[in-house]
């Protein structure tokens, strides 16, 4: 593990930071091809922050892949890392560096295990390395001084990214392209990094944490179904064969499919297998609003509302629940806790 002590600490105590790398394109460089690939490792991170007053940090290199390719096996294992950097006492905050296509994902997973007062920041980069406009050092050292700041203890995981600050729970990327691409729509930004200040502009509501030694992420099977004019039930028959345990809806509006869609739900619901109602809608609660194959019908056929959740972290709370019960019951009981 590489360490880098800051240049100068005035005598004063300094703060310890680890840097968890898992690649994304904070991390790639362009081939010949013009194709970019994870290749930098957390030192070569490091390297391009140059002086500055950041704490003291230590770098782990976890993962190097794209975060398009990321399981929920190994979302698991840097959720497992976090908790070993974090047995550390000596340790103020963790960082993790992640691919932007999945962070919404896995820092929604580290939420849901996180069971600790100190932070642990998600960030990236939407440039290469190798831009000459990158926007990854900004970003790294932007969440480097949030993890060591006193004012983001008990905040949960946290995403750092455009000088902003973001809650786990809620956010999502909202652009493919665009450096500021992350958004929490139904209720905005936590606050704010300016330079060596981190502004906390109000604190989210945190929910008990699951235990993480009880969860085996092994043969969890969760997909998510699109629900469209002239959906039918295929998609949801196929997944269910292909031994999904559980499934989550994209659909339309407040959470509305059909009545094809709804009788499939009720049929699936009574051989065990948990079916969620969430929605392609930015921003706003799935609400049981209409009949006639509607958000009524789905949850007359058994389909679990979603709340706020968006499909990408109402898959990420499923297959967590799945991972620690097997009786369906316990799990739907579970959703109903912790996705309010």
């Amino acid at each position: 593990m590489a360490r880098v002590t800051p240049a100068t600490t005035g005598g004063a105590s300094v703060s310890l930071v680890t840097v968890l790398a898992t690649g994304g394109t904070i991390a790639t460089r362009t081939d010949e091809r013009g194709v970019s690939t994870a290749r930098d490792s957390g030192a070569d991170l490091l390297s391009r922050l140059g002086p500055g007053a950041l704490p003291e940090v230590r770098v782990r290199d976890v993962l190097r892949v794209g975060s398009y390719r990321m399981t929920l096996a190994q979302a698991t294992e840097v959720a497992r890392a976090v908790a070993g950097e974090l047995a550390d006492p000596d340790v103020d905050g963790v960082v993790v560096t992640h691919g932007t296509d999945t962070t919404e994902e896995t820092a929604f997973l580290l939420d849901l295990f996180h069971a600790d007062p100190r932070p642990v920041v998600l960030t990236g980069a939407q440039r290469p390395a190798d831009a000459p406009d990158g926007d990854g050092p900004r970003n790294l050292a932007d969440a480097v001084t949030v993890a060591a700041a006193p004012a983001t203890r008990d905040l949960g995981v946290l995403v750092a990214f455009g000088g902003q600050l973001f809650p786990a729970r809620g956010t999502r990327k909202s652009h493919t392209l665009a450096a500021d691409t992350f958004a929490a729509p139904d209720a905005g930004p936590l606050g704010r990094v300016d330079g060596a200040t981190v502004r906390v502009e109000r604190r989210p509501v945190r929910r008990p944490p699951f235990d993480l030694a009880a969860f085996d992420p092994a043969g969890v099977r969760v997909d998510v179904v699109a629900c469209h004019p002239d959906a039918d039930a295929t998609a949801l028959h196929a997944f269910a064969t292909a031994g999904a345990r559980g499934l989550v809806l994209q659909a339309t509006g407040s959470g509305n499919a059909n009545p094809v869609i709804c009788r499939a739900v009720a049929q699936l619901t009574a051989a065990g297998v948990v079916v969620v109602t969430s929605t392609r809608v930015a921003a706003g609660p799935v609400a049981a609003l209409y009949g006639d194959g509607g958000g009524t019908d789905l949850l007359a056929a058994g389909a679990l509302p979603a709340g706020l959740l968006r499909p990408s972290q109402a898959r990420v709370l499923l297959a967590v629940l799945l991972g620690l019960h097997r009786d369906p019951d316990e799990v739907r009981a579970g959703w109903r806790e912790a996705a309010g």
